[in-house]
């Protein structure tokens, strides 16, 4: 399987072979500010072609992330549209959105102006810098996000709680100011609803046309992809063979959380409805089935149980991409 941003992922347990993407790819410098669609998607295909010599097959399941799941997305119709869609076993898809129609304030907020603004902020800079993205982010949920700490570190004095996740995603990465522009423009037209309208290594992009095994995971809670957007995006895949997972919590929480954990539950189905709302209503919810979680052992083995996906959610990916992914 090769994962692309989406690095924190470790099926490796299920019989899964994991080849996340070099750190350089994910955080470039302004050296790479050229670095745009083409670019990323040459990555992907470069990256496949080392996947499959070092495992001596030709098939390869794709995971990828956020925008991350964008580019894999392209990349896919790319490799249909010129016949090699067959290198791909199975393409994951977690918390992307590639329907910008209900993508949420941020989407909403900026229009033209706004986005050539911030493309030439990126470009003078050469990339954009991952905490003014960071920024962006937290103030879609001000409250939780930006009052709370406010209030905790510097009214109150007090040091922040340790979080093993808001932690780790203090960790940001920069985004090359090409890819930034691709992102932003692509972004503000929803190029990708329309065929042809944006294109992946000069071959125009029809997402529709994508015949590759789906699996799409959203989150409910989501501030930053919401999951009626992810679910939109969903529908614009062509493939007959899709599952989508709505998981409980948020952008990172819905695809990070300890195995057993009582309050983590998802739904799943086809997209076959085309109302969210309506599919969510309809949709069962299925509790973590990962056993209980004991609360003794070392702090490291603690770490490590917090920073695994749920086991449940884990089988059901296996039990949904078959070998060679798994062999659970």
């Amino acid at each position: 399987m090769l994962n692309l941003i989406g690095a924190f992922v470790d099926l490796g347990d299920l019989g899964v072979a994991h080849h996340p993407l070099d750190r350089e790819v994910t955080d470039p410098t302004a050296e790479h500010r050229n670095w745009g669609f083409d670019t990323y998607g040459q990555a992907i295909l470069n990256a496949l072609d080392a996947v499959e010599k070092i495992t001596q097959t030709d098939r390869t399941h794709l995971q990828a992330s956020c925008s991350g799941g964008i580019l894999a997305a392209m990349t896919a119709a790319h490799l249909n549209a010129t016949g090699e869609g067959d290198r791909l076993a199975g393409l994951t898809l977690m918390v992307t959105v590639l329907d910008q129609r209900k993508a949420g304030f941020a989407a909403a907020a900026i229009d033209e102006e706004a986005a050539n603004i911030a493309i030439a902020l990126s470009a003078r800079k050469g990339y954009l810098d991952g905490r003014s993205l960071a920024e962006v982010f937290a103030w879609l949920r001000p409250t939780d996000l930006v009052w709370r700490y406010w209030v905790n570190n510097y009214v109150e004095g007090k040091s922040p709680a340790a979080f093993d996740v808001l932690y780790w995603n203090a960790d940001t990465t920069r985004m090359a100011a090409a890819l930034h522009r691709d992102m932003v423009t692509m972004g503000v037209h929803n190029s990708l609803v329309t065929p042809g309208a944006v294109s992946m290594l000069r071959t125009p992009v029809d997402l529709n046309q994508l015949t590759t095994d789906t699996y799409v995971v959203a989150g409910i809670a989501d501030h930053i992809s919401p999951w009626q957007a992810c679910f939109l995006s969903a529908r614009l895949l062509g493939t007959k063979n899709l599952r989508f997972v709505l998981s409980s919590s948020g952008h990172i929480a819905s695809l990070v959380n300890p195995p057993g954990n009582p309050r983590a539950s998802y739904r799943l189905g086809d997209v076959d409805e085309p109302d969210p709302e309506f599919w969510v209503e309809s949709a069962e919810p299925h509790k973590d089935r990962g056993g209980r979680t004991s609360s003794h052992g070392s702090a490291s083995a603690a770490a490590r149980r917090r920073t695994r996906p749920s086991r449940s959610v884990a089988r059901e990916w296996c039990r949904w991409n078959p070998p060679p992914a798994c062999t659970y």
